[in-house]
């Protein structure tokens, strides 16, 4: 009777989610996925190649965008493969120590990628902004240090998260409501007060992603004045054609986290499908 108790409220592994009700069709929706995941590798390995080969863009800018793609190809890595496992192979199964294990890589990851679209930001602004000066202050080595930085915040912010529920035990159903595992989605099938991790989420992500966004939408800001004085209409728009493709990366990145990120959090009814593809949206989208 003591093992079958321990047995349940200890469960050795979670059950991972496809789409509820869509299991028939499996097959063919890892086709997408398929397409998702060869694309990001292929895609991201392809710009680290030209930025490493062609010495003329071995600048700030480039090296931002090739930070990025590291991060993408992590992203990509860390999640569609098991996305992959169970719309192939139905295997939905996740010990708990690989579940706490591919979510740090998540939530660590998408800390960093929140963290080089704010260092891509301020590349923009102070090209834009001050111009005469890009060279003196984005250096390579001050980029390597605010990189270092990023990298430890990330560490520091979400180490936390598996060692806060390694200490739960966990009697409830044990099916994630995602492909992969969340700190956000776990915690929610642990049978103890989770209200620590609650307020510790909303932190981080309040001192991360929330900062970040706001610090990249007064650069925006900043950098939308200095544009607004240029005389030229020509010129005005060759400068804000800069800036376009990394803005289309802030939405894409933002907008799914902070909707997956709300729903959670405050609206527990939401139709579990919307979840689900909010949290395709929001991991799958940067990479690709």
């Amino acid at each position: 009777m003591s093992a079958v108790n321990k047995t349940k409220f200890n469960p050795a592994v979670f059950f991972l989610t496809g789409i509820p009700g869509k299991e028939d069709v499996h097959l063919w929706i890892s086709i997408p996925f398929c397409l998702v995941y060869v694309t990001s590798i292929v895609g991201n390995s392809l710009i680290l190649f030209v930025i490493k080969t062609d010495p003329s863009l071995h600048e700030p800018m480039y090296i931002l965008l090739s930070m990025l793609a590291v991060t993408d190809l992590g992203l990509s890595i860390t999640t569609i493969p098991t996305i992959l496992g169970i719309y192939l192979f139905n295997s939905r199964e996740i010990s708990l120590n690989a579940c706490f294990t591919q979510m740090f890589f998540i939530h660590f990851l998408a800390k960093i990628e929140s963290a080089m679209l704010l260092m891509m930001a301020f590349d923009r602004f102070i090209a834009i902004c001050n111009p005469l000066r890009y060279a003196s202050i984005l250096t390579l080595p001050r980029l390597a240090k605010m990189g270092s930085v990023f990298v430890l915040r990330g560490v520091a912010v979400t180490l936390p998260f598996p060692l806060l529920l390694k200490r739960f035990q966990y009697c409830r159903a044990n099916v994630l409501s995602h492909s992969y595992c969340l700190h956000q989605d776990v915690m929610k099938v642990a049978c103890a007060d989770i209200t620590v991790n609650n307020i510790y989420g909303l932190f981080v992500t309040l001192i991360t992603v929330w900062l970040d966004s706001l610090l990249i939408f007064l650069s925006y800001m900043m950098i939308l004045n200095a544009v607004l004085s240029i005389t030229s209409h020509m010129e005005c728009l060759r400068a804000l054609n800069t800036c376009v493709s990394h803005l289309c990366a802030v939405l894409v990145f933002y907008i799914p986290e902070f909707s997956l990120t709300l729903i959670h959090r405050f609206w527990k009814s939401s139709s579990p499908l919307l979840q689900i593809l909010l949290g395709y949206i929001y991991l799958l989208g940067p990479p690709l």
